[in-house]
């Protein structure tokens, strides 16, 4: 059993001049922080953005909630300085949460060698990708690669521990190389089995917990479209995207299908508590920008590209408990509730029994 059960929670990733979460109200953050505790039986949440405030906010909300919070900025588009000045802040913030009596883990940025400047040939995120289109090309890069992004991260590393006391991990990309001696806790975003690795997937997440550290799955999931359990992290490439960072249209042929997306996260629950996982957080609890358009029109229906646990819905159309929160439970949701239930059930009965 992972000791720690999470989701990840976005506050607004940058992109196209708006962000991932729109608007951002912190009364809703409030509310969604207790049905991720109560309701989906959560022990912890990642709080991802670049936003610092918004990043503020959520984590304080999820600590209300009783919440261990994993503290993660996740910027995009920034320069090193800029980054690092930005985790300088958001260390500092995360201390005073944690001094206050939070469960915080602070994590020195996601995927930051495809997100922000210096790391890859390229000055935007579609260019920097692009490096990955070419695995020959790729390969020769990584040996810079990893010396700039290693010391890029001993230098974070020595200011966030100079403002924070708690663990301190980095959510990191396979292909980065990170060298996670200076680390508390090892972290990977790279969480998702797809049909490229399902043979190697189990032995090569073994190996990663036998390195000694504890380990974090920071994401895993899947679409909630036919396929999507195929595709793991690629799921959303099925979408085409507009300039303004919003989607235009699915792929033809999309099928929704939310049994899917369920079965897949549950599985995967499971090859983590066997192999021996710290936490894993389940990705994500909404997509904003994936929203379900029109109820009665598939080809709008962005949802089925959406990582989300609970499905965004046109203006008015949510009703029951959560109408004002705007979005209704998917499949999977019900299923990591249920999870959520029994990991509580089995915890209090062998606290009985000691």
């Amino acid at each position: 059993m992972v000791r720690a059960f999470g989701i990840n929670y976005d506050t607004g990733f940058a992109s196209g001049g708006t962000t991932t979460h729109e608007p951002f109200l912190p009364h809703i953050v409030q509310r969604e922080m207790r049905v991720i505790r109560e309701d989906l039986r959560c022990d912890a949440v990642r709080i991802t953005g670049g936003h610092a405030d918004r990043l503020e906010i959520a984590a304080r909300a999820a600590a209300d909630a009783g919440l261990e919070v994993w503290y993660s900025p996740f910027t995009n588009g920034l320069t090193q300085d800029e980054l690092l000045a930005f985790l300088v802040d958001a260390a500092e913030r995360a201390e005073r949460l944690r001094r206050d009596g939070a469960r915080v883990v602070f994590l020195t940025g996601s995927e930051i060698s495809l997100f922000t400047d210096g790391f890859l040939p390229g000055a935007t995120l579609g260019e920097r990708s692009a490096n990955l289109a070419d695995p020959t090309a790729f390969r020769a890069l990584l040996p810079q690669l990893h010396a700039t992004l290693n010391a890029f991260l001993a230098r974070v590393l020595t200011e966030v521990r100079a403002r924070f006391g708690g663990p301190i991990g980095y959510a990191s990309v396979a292909f980065e190389g990170v060298d996670w001696t200076p680390f508390d806790i090892a972290a990977t975003d790279a969480g998702y089995r797809d049909a490229t690795t399902a043979g190697t997937f189990t032995d090569a997440l073994r190996a990663q917990v036998a390195r000694g550290k504890p380990l974090g799955i920071t994401e895993f999931g899947c679409g909630t479209f036919r396929g999507a359990v195929d595709m793991g992290g690629r799921g959303d490439s099925i979408v085409e995207w507009g300039e303004n960072a919003r989607p235009v249209r699915l792929a033809a042929g999309t099928v929704r299908d939310e049994q899917e997306q369920a079965s897949y996260v549950r599985e995967m629950l499971d090859i983590y508590g066997a192999a021996g996982v710290d936490a894993a957080f389940v990705y994500t609890f909404a997509r904003r920008d994936l929203a379900t358009t029109a109820l009665d029109d598939p080809e709008r229906d962005f949802d089925a590209a959406s990582f989300g646990v609970v499905r965004v819905l046109p203006a008015g159309a949510a009703d029951g408990p959560n109408a004002e929160l705007g979005w209704e439970p998917k499949a999977a949701f019900h299923v990591l509730a249920e999870f959520g239930r029994a990991r509580k059930e089995q915890a209090a009965e062998e606290a009985a029994e000691v």
